[in-house]
């Protein structure tokens, strides 16, 4: 049994912490969420993706570049449908369903944290949640991974909720299995086995599965998730068949059992991800996970012992009882009831999480995305206790641990305008073309400054028993700054001229030519074209030439988008196409010229001289 839940918080306190939730989303998921280009590739696929099914009103079958694609559900792709009709089609509206989202997933943490633990210890995680690298990323990205996030812990807190509280267990459990629905439909099978294992791994931890099979509809919930995925699944293999199962098959067994697209990595490669991606939290979360096993383990003897004792006490004897043996023998053992069942539960979503990414062949820094909410749980749990006992295992080291780490990236910051002209421009120019010509400024050293100070006040605070409650502030701010700082003075300049130069070309190119015309990316293959261009686009690779000169050998005018270097690999042929826009290394060649001139026209006659008044 769980401690005494606290009693529920005031409307007024519930108001003010949603508010304050509410405006720090605001800044840091939606503020300036439309002004750099679409990533590639995950973003610019999804983008287009979505637009073409509002351009088509096919919203069953997602395409990219008006070509099948099968990679991932449709639910996204709906929502971001959804967001174009209300906004126009553009960055922002391709990113809105992951930043609100991402909103939803920081109030619902909240809320049910505050349930549970009171509105300060709600409000602590769902900064925790707000405030780290990986989730502020995510949540403004056109990805799939923020929707996924809220199914998937809206699954597992109607599970505890409808398992572990005596209230309204119905309602819950069937939102359980409805949020699993909806996480398959976001991302496959993924959406359903995360939720699953994390209950199974809980369970098993707790020995409750006689009261699963008892309460936790293992029979009806599952149908009821297959119900809400299932025919969006049954529809693309009806119209598109072995097809559709063959690509969905590679994409999911697949993806798991071997490497996709070179995204292998290494077999520990989950491990910097969570403390780099969960700074500045990372120390606490390491300390508060072990500090929760090692209590479940304590508890877990305990009841061993309990059960022993019991038995022995029950086991019948050969010798007559005497009639004062009744009243003399030892009572039953008390169950011991110190532990706190939420934060195993956070223990084990984090554990089966990480390790189900880690087993899979196809590693991505935002796969393990879903444990982060659970991560907060825990870190928000474990810091408290910091505060309360100064005794606490493991709170200075914890301390110690989130330094190094923001030390290590302050001078990551400060050596990368080093970095980047030593060694990274070069070799980025076949990309980039002007990366050699672009300096990175200011901005790295202002984040490196500002983590350096953050990160000694995070031990200012943090190595003092009585000071220690304002260490959350300190890396709190420590991270804000360096997200705003990044946001202000480092993605404008990489957005002008990394990301946004062939964009505005594809633009330029897609609002001039007619519909039966062509474009052409050659060498510059990044899947945003086609977003910009909202046309189809003839993607030719380097050393694809004969590619290339079957596209132009179609009727009508040709366009063609290239780095610049590109232009001496054209065929010889082709060198004659003329330049029509130039933009930080980039080409937009035309067969044609933009403007024609009839070959009757008469020249205009020549402009009057000007009178000047005065004269």
């Amino acid at each position: 049994m769980d401690p005494a839940a606290p009693p529920p918080p005031s409307n007024a306190t519930l108001a003010k912490h949603l508010a304050l939730l509410v405006l720090l989303c605001g800044l840091l998921l939606f503020w300036n969420l439309g002004a750099l280009g679409l990533t590639d590739r995950d973003e610019g696929r999804n983008a287009e993706a979505g637009r073409e099914m509002l351009e088509t009103g096919d919203w069953m079958s997602p395409t990219y570049n008006y070509e099948p694609r099968y990679a991932k559900p449709a639910l996204v792709y709906w929502l971001m449908g959804a967001s174009y009709t209300v906004f126009g089609v553009g960055e922002f509206a391709a990113r809105f369903p992951s930043a609100l989202f991402g909103l939803g997933l920081v109030l619902m943490l909240y809320l049910f944290l505050a349930r549970l633990r009171g509105p300060n210890g709600g409000l602590l995680a769902a900064l925790m949640l707000t405030l780290n690298l990986q989730m502020i990323g995510l949540n403004r990205m056109a990805l799939t991974d923020s929707v996924l996030i809220f199914f998937t812990t809206l699954s597992l807190v109607s599970f505890w909720m409808g398992l572990q509280t005596a209230q309204q267990r119905r309602p819950w459990l069937w939102l359980c299995y409805t949020a699993m629905g909806f996480a398959t439909l976001a991302k496959g099978p993924v959406g359903f086995l995360v939720p699953l294992i994390v209950i199974a791994l809980y369970l098993s931890l707790t020995k409750q599965w006689r009261l699963f099979w008892e309460e936790g509809k293992p029979l009806a919930g599952p149908l009821l998730t297959i119900l809400i995925a299932l025919p969006w699944y049954a529809g693309m293999w009806w119209l598109h068949g072995s097809e559709y199962a063959a690509s969905a098959q590679a994409n999911t067994v697949g993806r798991f059992l071997k490497p996709m697209e070179g995204h292998s990595f290494g077999f520990l490669f989950y491990i910097p991800v969570l403390l780099l991606g969960f700074f500045p939290w990372s120390g606490w979360l390491l300390f508060g996970w072990y500090s929760v096993m090692k209590d479940w383990w304590r508890n877990r003897k305990a009841d061993e012992a309990h059960d022993a004792e019991r038995i022995s006490q029950e086991a019948p004897t050969d010798a007559v009882a005497s009639p004062d043996s009744a009243a003399t023998s030892a009572p039953a053992l008390p169950r011991p009831l110190s532990f706190d069942r939420l934060d195993w539960f956070a223990a084990a979503w984090i554990f089966a999480t990480f390790v189900f990414f880690t087993l899979s062949s196809t590693r991505l820094p935002h796969y393990i995305g879903p444990l982060f909410p659970a991560a907060a749980m825990l870190t928000a749990s474990y810091w408290s206790r910091c505060v309360r006992d100064a005794d606490t295992r493991g709170a200075t080291a914890s301390v110690h641990i989130v330094m190094w780490i923001g030390f290590l990236l302050a001078a990551a910051f400060a050596s990368l305008p080093w970095l980047y002209d030593a060694k990274l421009a070069i070799k980025l120019t076949k990309e980039f073309p002007l990366a050699t010509q672009v300096s990175l400024g200011s901005g790295p050293y202002v984040a490196a400054t500002v983590l350096v100070i953050g990160m000694g006040l995070v031990g200012y605070f943090g190595l003092s028993e009585h000071r220690r409650g304002a260490t959350f502030w300190a890396a709190g701010g420590s991270l804000l700054g360096v997200v705003l700082t990044l946001m202000i003075f480092v993605l404008p300049a990489a957005n002008r001229y990394f990301v946004a130069p062939p964009q505005e070309l594809a633009f330029a190119a897609g609002v001039n030519l007619a519909p039966n015309e062509q474009l052409i990316a050659y060498g510059a293959t990044r899947p945003s074209i086609a977003f910009y261009a909202r046309r189809k686009v003839v993607f030719v690779g380097s050393g694809e030439e004969d590619k290339l000169r079957t596209a132009l050998s179609q009727p009508g005018r040709s366009m063609i988008l290239l780095p610049e270097a590109f232009v001496e690999k054209l065929p010889g042929d082709l060198k004659n196409y003329q330049p029509i826009l130039k933009r930080y290394g980039y080409l937009l060649l035309a067969s044609e010229p933009m403007v024609k001139i009839p070959e009757n026209a008469l020249p205009p006659p020549p402009a009057l001289e000007p009178k000047v008044f005065g004269h």
